[in-house]
């Protein structure tokens, strides 16, 4: 439907009338600030990796899941945040419902959480050879995929209780948190377990 397509367009900072049609410095203009903001949680991210840059020295792997790590989690939230966007669209979320939905979207991440981080902790544990690499990384993914379910339903539900349009760029502003708390989970982690991981 024409409000679907407006609310993915609003999702990832894209105006409806930017098509392929658009003039390009039309279509760069409208673009530009959401990127800016992206940009801004990228140095975020990166700021965060600076801060572990001596565990990351000591324990080199850990660098491999990173992506995995904050990757998954914002693919989890992108799908909470899908859902989450289109209920309040069709009128289907009333405030009284809030704390369901919550409690729905973070349930459901814990579950993801738990299956994934088992999956990818297995997988750790036999490349590295330690049990503390398992745990290490499965509870980073774990973690970051249970915050990625509430902040999955919070954004939206957050912005519409502020009466601005909950599909404008909450996939950007996830992303954001996904990534800087997806490697504070990894690398904290990391840091604390540092001797059983070398």
């Amino acid at each position: 439907s024409e409000e679907a397509t407006e609310d993915m367009y609003r999702m990832v900072g894209l105006l409806t009338d930017d098509s392929v049609y658009a003039p390009v410095m039309v279509s760069v203009r409208r673009r530009l600030p959401w990127l800016a903001i992206n940009l801004v949680a990228a140095f975020m991210a990166a700021a965060m990796v600076a801060v572990f840059e001596d565990t990351i020295a000591k324990a080199a792997a850990l660098a491999v899941f990173m992506p995995v790590v904050a990757g998954q989690g914002g693919n989890s939230g992108i799908q909470s945040i899908t859902i989450v966007v289109r209920a309040l669209a069709l009128g289907e979320i009333q405030p009284e419902d809030a704390r369901r939905v919550l409690a729905k979207e973070v349930s459901i991440g814990l579950v993801k959480g738990l299956v994934f981080g088992a999956l990818i902790g297995a997988a750790a544990w036999a490349w590295q050879g330690a049990p503390a690499w398992g745990l290490v990384v499965g509870l980073a993914l774990m973690l970051n995929m249970f915050v990625a379910g509430f902040l999955g339903a919070t954004i939206p539900l957050g912005l519409r209780a502020l009466k601005l349009d909950p599909a404008i760029a909450s996939g950007i502003f996830l992303t954001a948190f996904t990534d800087v708390l997806g490697f504070l989970f990894l690398l904290g982690l990391g840091a604390l377990l540092i001797e059983q991981l070398t």
